[in-house]
């Protein structure tokens, strides 16, 4: 189990490793996180620990349950609340911030965010279908082509990959690697691309599938 950290995505850059190989890197800075909220088996049923990113925006636009919480933690309202279930609570207080360094020993981390918005699109872009022949004779270019068949069935079967809206969905990229981790500017540089536009909000953790990878290598070299 890891930590989820709330930041966002600056943009892009290319920068050279050690053996003078340039990478592109996505550019994500990342504030440090508070702890909010302390959950324990005893109360909640499960251990967890509740983060909050960024500064609220004026009080009077939060709901009033909202600013209850807070006010019952003693913590400043943040704009964005997240969750991550955790082994062991205790090391944790109210009012806690964890920043970048929580990813200095970290090889690869996943980042989740919301893949930019393109509306209304066809077939050929939103499913890249390869549509029909170009020639003059051609009955369509850039159509789906039959949906329904014929007398029988008759109808069209749900699920047929039709024109519709585009993007603006919730997207993970796993297993990317690390580049540079720096703590005095709050900023994580990862090796690739990540959903979103720029400035959107994104949320890092350690990659659960290195994770499990690394445990059986080690628990096949122990054999």
């Amino acid at each position: 189990m890891s930590l989820r950290f709330a930041g966002r995505k600056k943009g892009m850059m290319k920068v050279f490793d050690a053996t003078g190989k340039m990478v592109v890197c996505t550019v994500l800075h990342v504030e440090p996180n508070v702890v909010t909220q302390i959950k324990n088996e005893e109360k909640d049923g499960y251990k967890a620990l509740q983060m909050g990113a960024f500064l609220a925006q004026k009080k009077q636009r939060l709901t009033k349950p909202i600013l209850g919480h807070f006010a019952s933690k003693k913590v400043e309202p943040r704009k964005t609340l997240l969750e991550s279930r955790v082994e062991d609570e205790t090391g944790y207080e109210l009012g806690q911030q964890i920043g970048v360094e929580y990813f200095n020993e970290v090889g690869f981390v996943d980042v989740t965010g919301t893949s930019k918005g393109r509306g209304f699109q066809g077939v050929i872009r939103r499913h890249k279908f390869s549509g029909g022949p170009a020639a003059h004779g051609s009955g369509f270019h850039r159509h789906a082509g039959s949906t329904g068949q014929r007398t029988s069935p008759g109808r069209t079967f749900p699920n047929v990959k039709m024109a519709g809206h585009m993007g603006h969905e919730q997207k993970t990229t796993e297993g990317l690697a690390v580049v540079k981790v720096d703590v005095e500017n709050n900023v994580i540089l990862v090796k690739g691309a990540v959903p979103g536009h720029r400035n959107g909000i994104v949320f890092v953790r350690k990659s659960i599938k290195k994770e499990l990878c690394s445990s059986k290598k080690k628990a096949q070299g122990k054999k």
